[in-house]
């Protein structure tokens, strides 16, 4: 007998906060490993993080179950008029591309899968539930290029996703590579 099925489950908003005590386990098992090795100032600073971010006009939350085990989380949200994340990558965006109104591109800054639950379509399916129905142009996501993160890589490539930069969000701070995904006109209304 295999394994029940996997249900995603979707907040908005100030909803978010209350999914915390669900997120930070899995939070700090997933990013305790290589290549992140997140200790407890990183952990303290994702709860901070997490505290402001879901302030956020449409900040989304989706978290992926098997029964009642949470194995995996997505939280992202449209980019603001004033981000900052074109700002911070070490190549030149023309003003056209840098360009966010509140409503063009998603940036998920956490998704995640406990390690049983790797490559069985989970993050897929977090993927596909954090972007229905916002009606964004695009998707960003910053990842790390470590050889740990290949993985991840491969599956973000298959969703379409490609690199469009590399980003270093301070000095004391491991670059990242900047993808993008383009959505179909048809997915945003374009």
């Amino acid at each position: 007998m295999g394994n029940p099925p996997i249900t995603v489950e979707r907040w908005e908003g100030l909803e978010c906060a209350v999914q915390l005590d669900v997120v930070l386990p899995m939070y700090k098992e997933v990013w305790v490993e290589p290549p992140y090795r997140e200790g407890t100032k990183e952990i303290a600073d994702f709860v901070d993080r997490f505290a402001q971010e879901i302030r956020l006009p449409r900040a989304r939350l989706v978290v992926a179950r098997c029964g009642d085990l949470p194995v995996g989380y997505a939280f992202g949200y449209p980019l603001p008029p004033d981000t900052g994340w074109w700002k911070a990558m070490d190549e030149e965006t023309t003003a056209r591309f840098a360009a966010e109104n509140g409503g063009r591109t998603l940036g998920i800054v956490e998704l995640a899968v406990s390690a049983g639950w790797r490559r069985q379509g989970v993050a897929a399916r977090m993927h596909t539930h954090l972007l229905e129905g916002l009606g964004v142009e695009r998707v960003t996501l910053a990842m790390r290029p470590d050889p740990e993160a290949a993985p991840a890589h491969a599956a973000y490539a298959a969703w379409g996703y490609r690199q469009v930069g590399r980003w270093r969000p301070a000095e004391d701070e491991p670059v990242s590579h900047i993808m993008l995904l383009t959505l179909p006109a048809a997915a945003h209304g374009g």
